[in-house]
């Protein structure tokens, strides 16, 4: 009952925390619920209307839904990139940080069951992924494994997270014998959500484009591009608006880490264009469709080539170390490699995927401002979960927020991060 006392309690000085802060912390929470209202309105005409709302069609029955959904499977991966140099290799500086990864997990798999949610033109079928009343047709269903994964994903992170802020709240040190097989068992699970969602597209024999093996080692080496860049802006951000201490070395390793991924994205993408254009198959139309167009159909081109050049830059400016360690240019990497990215892996992975069908037809989509508005308030929603987790984590890990002893102290601060579990 005590500990039930204490849990309620730090569930409702976690609200105290969110509902306090300064013009800027109000002003940002104010621009978000504006998006995610915009974005309610969309689905709102969505629903009355029906996907005709969207350009999908026919022909392309997959859009900017699924294409963010898949990039932001790969966020969630980058937890990844944070945990292996800070518990397999036990190196501390990245230790004090991987919390945020964690976060930025939970974030990014909700929004991806969002943009999952949206794009089921009969909503009120959902039920049929719900294990008992519906079938998730595992294991013969690839869908159904993903359901799994990425559930199971997020519910691990979340006892991930909960557990260590709540044992700090109570002034204890997280019990290894918990936390670190918790933390390694997230390794192989954040690989499989996007093994997985690879998978999904893999399985599709119609569709010559993702029939490709290495197209799993891709999804990974992007997610551990895109991921880790949000990552290094925020810890930037806690380190000027917070006491919280991060030091350069972790920052540094981060980005060195991202440049050893970036070369591995762009040497796999190289590897894929290569196959197509000295085959020269019928196949060979999609990558076509991509990069120069097949006949006046090129809409998509200037973005591809844009995506390209986005990513070799920032490779560049993240190989090298004198660019990586100057804040301009590592920011301005992050930037690049997530635009590079996005574009990479919604515009370039779905649309040339299902151009031309299977029946040799072009249709040029192109998303609606229904389907970016809907879209704008599904990372809306993500950014506000993101920045409420992290300002409680923060409150935490600096010892500002803990649980008074019986004396009526207040509760002394522990190291911040992951204490006692190294």
């Amino acid at each position: 009952m005590l500990g039930l006392r204490n849990f309620g309690h730090f569930l409702a000085g976690s609200l105290r925390i969110v509902l306090r802060g300064g013009p800027v912390y109000w002003t940002w929470l104010g621009c978000l619920v504006l998006l995610i209202a915009l974005g309610a309105g969309a689905y709102a005409r969505q629903l009355d209307r029906g996907l005709i709302t969207t350009a999908m069609r026919d022909q392309v029955s997959w859009g900017f839904y699924i294409g963010n959904f898949t990039f932001l499977v790969g966020v969630a991966a980058a937890a990844v990139l944070l945990v292996i140099p800070a518990y397999v290799y036990n190196w501390k500086p990245i230790k004090e940080v991987v919390i945020l990864g964690e976060l930025l997990a939970i974030s990014a798999i909700t929004m991806c069951g969002l943009f999952v949610a949206v794009d089921i033109g009969r909503p009120e079928r959902f039920w049929h992924l719900i294990p008992g009343p519906g079938s998730l047709n595992v294991p013969s269903s690839l869908l159904g494994w993903d359901v799994l994964a990425l559930n199971g994903y997020l519910v691990l992170n979340l006892v991930i997270v909960t557990y260590l802020l709540f044992t700090l709240y109570r002034n204890r040190r997280p019990d290894k014998r918990i936390f670190t097989p918790l933390v390694l068992i997230s390794i192989p699970a954040a690989v499989g959500i996007h093994t997985v969602t690879a998978f999904l597209y893999n399985g599709l024999a119609a569709r010559p484009f993702w029939n490709a093996s290495i197209l799993a080692p891709r999804f990974l080496a992007s997610a551990f591009c895109s991921g880790p860049a949000v990552l290094l802006i925020l810890m930037q951000i806690l380190r000027r608006t917070t006491r919280f201490e991060i030091q350069d070395s972790a920052i540094w390793k981060v980005a060195e880490l991202m440049a050893y991924a970036m070369f591995l994205n762009l040497f796999l993408l190289g590897a894929e264009v290569f196959k197509e254009y000295y085959s020269d198959t019928e196949h060979l139309v999609h990558m076509r469709y991509m990069y120069t167009g097949v006949g006046a159909h090129d809409p998509i081109v200037p973005y591809m080539w844009a995506s390209l050049a986005c990513s070799a830059l920032a490779f560049l400016l993240f190989l090298l170390p004198r660019t990586r360690r100057h804040p301009l240019y590592l920011n301005l990497g992050c930037l690049l490699i997530w635009v590079g990215v996005y574009l990479e892996k919604g515009m370039g992975l779905v649309i040339p995927g299902m151009t031309p069908d299977t029946l040799g037809e072009i249709y040029e989509y192109f998303p609606t401002w229904n389907e970016i508005a809907l879209s704008a308030g599904i990372f809306a929603v993500g950014a506000l979960v993101f920045t409420l987790l992290v300002k409680i984590a923060t409150r935490i890990m600096l010892g500002e927020f803990r649980l008074r002893p019986a004396g009526g102290a207040s509760g002394a601060a522990l190291p911040t991060a992951v204490p006692g579990v190294s």
